[in-house]
């Protein structure tokens, strides 16, 4: 049996036998939660307090507290994740969800993070950014043995300094990464009015590869991927972002694709705040509408949220704001394909010629358990977009703490872009 003795007789003991039912007694429970929506922050029950942030359509992991030691515990096992509705991917991921649940501590809490193996092939786990003694940094092989199947590993560390971080294993990572094996890691502030925000949102970039119709990633794609996720969710399944006129947000973001992602906000500018290396002094801070986030960083970007609205934050590469893409598509701009459209649709009902840019916005027949490339339904139609999309929502009424949808934005009168209906101007030759 496993005992708290002999969970604590040192940091590098790890415990790699596998763990029991009667050990089990012994460890927190492991929450679990296969829920697709924003969850409302959870505010901390015990311990320093803090003001918590919201995993954009995720959720954070209770603790307990034992003994002055904030102890977690993260399953890594396989899971079904909702990439939007209509699609379903069967992916790996820790407590029930990819990416797994945040974890939340402050400045100086000394954690204790017990792992279990759920899956069918050894496992460990790293804590990116972290300072740690090296036993603890989860390189397998590197620093300690790998988690077999049925086991479970002890990590004991004080969190050192604030900041934002993330956790992924470092073990057949091109395949457990691609798998969707990642979370959240947020370390608060001792005092917590130092860089204090109303609100706090926290999100990873993440990519698959999954063919039309299936529902598992294909682990050995380097470039051609077909879904862009804000964790783990494509437009339009992705939650809006919400705040109340007036107030300061932050978001921080964390990048496990394998390229850079250009994030952008629509109608404010933004302080870049925060790197994986720690926080901006306020005199070194710089201003922007993009941030461009390289492959393993972080960026923290803060704004005031002053113009009311429904306001787009996407990656600007534009292939990643589309869902399911097709990366051999012809281009046939300019080419008429109407004789040849209208005599194949006799032959195959719902036929759309592949590559007709006019057909992009048009419902056509899919595979199931296939997303459109674009199309979430907005407030004057279409929303062209998909992937690494959603909206940052602001209004004056909007209660603080409230993070429910308030739905789409009622614009003043005579304040909306609107159709021409007088004579052209003419075109003059030069």
């Amino acid at each position: 049996m496993v005992t708290r003795r002999h969970l604590f007789t040192g940091m590098a003991a790890l415990a790699s036998a596998a763990v029991g039912k009667s050990a089990l007694a012994a460890l927190p429970e492991i929450v679990s939660s296969t829920a697709t929506a924003t969850r409302t922050p959870l505010m901390p029950p015990s311990g320093r307090p803090y003001r918590p942030v919201a995993t954009l359509n995720g959720w954070t992991l209770p603790w307990r507290l034992r003994n002055g030691v904030k102890e977690f515990h993260l399953a890594a096992e396989p899971v079904v994740r909702e990439i939007a509705p209509g699609m379903k991917a069967n992916l790996w991921g820790y407590n029930g969800q990819s990416p797994g649940p945040t974890i939340e501590v402050v400045e100086g809490d000394r954690v204790c993070l017990f792992v279990t193996n759920r899956l069918a092939e050894a496992t460990s786990i790293h804590w990116h950014g972290q300072r740690l003694p090296n036993g603890m940094d989860g390189v397998s092989g590197l620093n300690q043995p790998s988690i077999k199947p049925g086991q479970t590993f002890v990590y004991e560390f004080r969190a050192e300094r604030a900041g934002t971080f993330m956790y992924h294993p470092h073990a057949n990572e091109t395949t457990q990464m691609a798998m969707g094996m990642m979370g959240s890691w947020v370390t608060h502030p001792a005092d917590p009015r130092a860089m204090a925000v109303d609100r706090d949102y926290v999100l990873l970039l993440n990519a698959y590869d999954i063919d039309p119709g299936s529902f598992t990633p294909r682990v050995s794609t380097m470039l051609d991927f077909n879904l862009w996720t804000f964790n783990s969710r494509a437009f339009p399944g992705v939650d809006p972002m919400v705040a109340r006129q007036g107030e300061r947000v932050r978001i921080r973001i964390g990048n496990l694709t394998m390229t850079n992602h250009p994030i952008h906000l629509h109608g404010h500018e933004f302080e870049v705040a925060g790197t994986g290396g720690g926080w901006i002094a306020p005199s070194a801070r710089w201003p922007e509408v993009t941030a461009d986030i390289a492959v393993g960083q972080m960026r923290a970007i803060e704004f005031t949220a002053s113009a009311p609205g429904d306001w787009a934050f996407h990656c600007h590469k534009s292939h990643h704001t589309m869902n399911a893409m097709g990366h051999r598509v012809p281009t046939m701009i300019g080419v008429d394909q109407s004789d040849l459209e209208h005599k194949i649709a006799a032959l195959v009902p719902n036929y759309m010629s592949a590559g007709d840019m006019r057909n992009m916005g048009q419902p056509m027949p899919l595979p199931d358990n296939t997303l459109p490339m674009m199309g979430g339904a907005g407030p004057y139609g279409s929303i062209e977009m998909g992937g690494m999309f959603t909206v940052v929502k602001i209004r004056p009424d909007l209660t603080s703490g409230d993070y429910r949808d308030p739905g789409w934005y009622r614009p003043p009168r005579n304040s909306v872009a609107y159709l021409w209906t007088g004579e052209h101007p003419p075109i003059s030759a030069r």
